[in-house]
């Protein structure tokens, strides 16, 4: 055997020697970190380390759900990888509110349409947000709805029934009080028949 290669296998002995003590039958290796959608991975390892850490992050528009780092030990994560989830803007619904009052939702919350006083959800009033960050099924309107009835209402109580809000009520009693007074003059101004 060389001079030199005597003199290196005392310290690849060595090596070998705390390899199988920190890290037996090499067993400290893990396969290629798993990978996720919609983000990514880095080995955050240290230099000298006999485990492997890995740190994820997601894309744009995506939250990270579960721990953001994972560990190999004896040749298996320390969990599984955690999940990018896609991020949908806060639906909005003219005339209605929604079951939570929040900007952003995670992919698979669900959310529920509830329609201001007079109005009717036409589509679906649940809806969740999916994993191409849009709303399914799509958002819902809030029309009006015009109860039996009300397609001529011209006076009384079913005008509280029939009007979006107290401010047209209020408005269609003027008009209507408007109308009966000129109805009224109308027939003080005609002649009256002398018999």
């Amino acid at each position: 055997m060389p001079p030199k290669l005597q003199s290196i296998l005392p310290a690849l002995y060595l090596l070998g020697v705390l390899t199988l003590l920190l890290c037996p039958s090499g067993l400290c290796d893990c396969r290629i970190p798993p990978g996720i959608a919609h983000g990514s991975h880095h080995d955050i390892s240290s230099f000298l380390s006999f485990t492997t850490v890995v740190h994820y992050e997601c894309d744009e528009g995506y939250v990270l759900v579960g721990d953001p780092q994972i560990t190999c030990r004896s040749s298996q994560w320390s969990s599984a990888a955690p999940q990018c989830k896609a991020l949908c803007l806060k639906p909005e619904v003219e005339n209605g509110k929604l079951s939570e009052d929040k900007d952003l939702f995670v992919e698979s919350e669900n959310v529920t349409i509830r329609c201001d006083s007079g109005y009717g959800v036409v589509n679906s009033q649940n809806i969740t947000c999916s994993a191409n960050r849009t709303w399914y099924p799509e958002v819902p309107k809030c029309e009006w709805e015009v109860h039996n009835g009300c397609e001529q209402v011209v006076e009384g109580s079913k005008l509280m029934q029939c009007l979006p809000s107290p401010t047209d009520v209020k408005m269609a009693l003027e008009v209507y009080k408007l109308s009966l007074e000129i109805k009224r003059l109308k027939q003080e101004d005609q002649p009256k028949d002398l018999y």
